[in-house]
């Protein structure tokens, strides 16, 4: 029997969703065993998606298969003028969070839904009808890839960050040469300092400075 245009349109059109309608079983692993994912999200919105993803694992009772939601952070120093650098976190991957779940179809829905989230790290399924992008299949992380981020989170000693590089303009702030400005020729994060060119009695010479010495020219 011949289907009229529209009719063929049409089944075509469902025959090409159901074979880009992904079942997300994590067949790499026993049934039921939960693995870590890497989660795109939007740029920014790392700690606002963790805790939406909070709030509606609870409300959608999925907690059993989504039982970790993280945002590996190494621990930074800001310096402060006049001051002592400042205590803070640094996320080791922007744009990203870690989930550890049992993958399936509810549990993939509920992450994917979740507003500022892009799509989960994985493979790239292709259309098998038309063209396009097609879906993307969540991928696990390695266990050793697992150990190795929050190993690298956890043991990272703090170091100072600072804006700054060479070539940039700054101006003295305190000291001996308070006021006098100059430009950044080497960066020592580890040391807290930083070398620059000032010029003294006319010569461009190099001198080495703290952090919360000096202060970015814009």
């Amino acid at each position: 029997m011949m289907l009229a245009s529209d009719e063929s349109d049409n089944l075509l059109s469902v025959e090409e969703e159901a074979a880009n309608t992904e079942h997300y079983e994590d067949e790499s692993s026993p049934r039921g065993t939960p693995r870590w994912y890497a989660v795109q999200v939007a740029s920014g919105c790392e700690n606002r998606v963790k805790m939406n993803l909070e709030q509606r694992i609870e409300t959608l009772d999925v907690a059993d298969r989504i039982l970790q939601i993280e945002i590996p952070q190494t621990p930074i120093l800001k310096p402060q003028k006049g001051n002592k650098p400042k205590e803070a976190a640094e996320k080791v991957f922007p744009g990203y969070v870690l989930i550890r779940m049992v993958m399936d179809d509810e549990a993939w829905q509920v992450v994917k839904n979740t507003p500022n989230v892009i799509n989960f790290v994985g493979a790239e399924q292709k259309r098998r009808y038309g063209r396009g992008r097609g879906h993307v299949k969540p991928m696990p992380l390695g266990h050793s890839e697992v150990e190795r981020i929050f190993k690298r989170a956890q043991e990272q000693k703090p170091v100072v960050k600072i804006d700054m590089a060479a070539g940039d303009k700054i101006v003295v702030l305190s000291g001996p040469f308070k006021d006098f400005e100059g430009e950044v020729i080497e960066v020592s994060p580890e040391r807290s300092k930083l070398k620059a060119l000032l010029s003294i009695f006319g010569r461009d010479t190099p001198v080495e400075l703290e952090f919360n010495q000096v202060q970015k020219q814009s």
